[in-house]
């Protein structure tokens, strides 16, 4: 049995450990200030709300392990949410407009990439143009208002649940569990943390960083599409102002995980704990009635504190690596 619970806690990053204990906290806290935040209606809420920044949050982690970064997600988001409703406005069945819209926003991360292997510009800078590029055609698709979505098989979608677990959950899990895989126990994932971890050294061993960036804005790019059918499918509509400032969710919760933006670090474990102790919070805001302009506020601090938790665990991994370098 110890042997066992060892397995268990040896697959589990150390960094985590700090993150269960913050989640615990944030659940006593909140639920002393409202007895109805720990129950499981409450918990199938918060889970629901996190499903379109989990698949978001899952891109997001990606990227910055391989020292990249998108801002554009959560326009993608909008126009896939407005894209899936204008398709189906026109007569197009579900599937079809499913794959449609997913490769939209394969082009997004085509275009993503291009700009920063060809182009030569910083992720940063590159993502905020197509940040505001999409979100500008989600607004012109849709003539600046909502499109509504009458297809029973689309609200099924959104709404309806399998063994009594929400559809939009479910695949929020399994995204969970193949991405988590993948970066964990693949060589891609391998090769993530490579380019991450020094870019110039991983071409000189032979990989491709160009490619991998490409790769990587694909995956953001369908990740956040599938983000906005889920959406839609929920909301009943398209929304061009939907998922504002998604971006700053998704990137707070992988950095609360202990995805560095230094690169080369990071877990779709520990994304898994930055998502729930972010949604756990900003649930918790609304639930103890704390006014919108000020949960805007302790959101921002929420990411201050993020970031400022990557510098210490910066600058705590270079004395360690300081330290062994001296042993040696």
């Amino acid at each position: 049995m110890k042997q066992r619970l060892k397995n268990f806690l040896d697959v589990i990053p150390t960094d985590s450990f700090g993150l269960i204990i913050a989640l615990i906290v944030i659940v006593t806290i909140f639920s002393l200030l409202n007895p109805n935040y720990f129950t499981m209606v409450n918990l199938r809420n918060i889970l629901v709300a996190a499903s379109v920044t989990g698949l978001v949050a899952i891109a997001e982690t990606y990227l910055i392990i391989g020292l990249l970064i998108d801002l554009s997600v959560g326009s993608v988001v909008a126009f896939a949410s407005v894209f899936t409703a204008l398709l189906l406005q026109r007569g197009y069945d579900f599937p079809l407009t499913i794959i449609i819209v997913l490769t939209s926003g394969i082009l997004v991360g085509l275009v993503n990439a291009a700009a920063i292997n060809k182009v030569k510009l910083e992720p940063f800078i590159a993502t905020l143009a197509t940040m505001s590029i999409i979100r500008g055609l989600a607004y012109i698709i849709s003539d600046g208002l909502p499109i509504y979505i009458m297809d029973n098989a689309v609200l099924t979608f959104g709404n309806g649940t399998i063994v009594g677990i929400p559809i939009a959950v479910l695949i929020l899990v399994l995204a969970f569990i193949v991405f988590g895989i993948v970066l964990a126990q693949t060589r891609f994932g391998r090769n993530i943390y490579i380019i991450g971890g020094n870019r110039e050294a991983a071409r000189l061993a032979g990989l491709n960083p160009e490619r991998m960036t490409i790769i990587l804005y694909i995956i953001s790019g369908v990740l956040s599409s599938l983000g906005g059918i889920i959406l839609a499918a929920r909301m009943n509509s398209g929304q061009p102002a939907a998922a504002v400032g998604l971006e700053f969710d998704a990137i707070t919760a992988a950095v609360l995980g202990g995805t560095a933006f230094s690169g080369g670090v990071g877990s779709i474990f520990g994304t898994v704990l930055g998502l729930f102790i972010l949604q756990g919070f900003n649930t918790g805001l609304i639930m103890v009635n704390v006014p919108v302009f000020w949960q805007y506020v302790a959101r921002g601090l929420l990411l201050l504190t993020a970031l400022t938790i990557d510098y210490i665990r910066k600058v705590n991994r270079e004395k360690k690596l300081l330290s062994e370098s001296m042993k040696d």
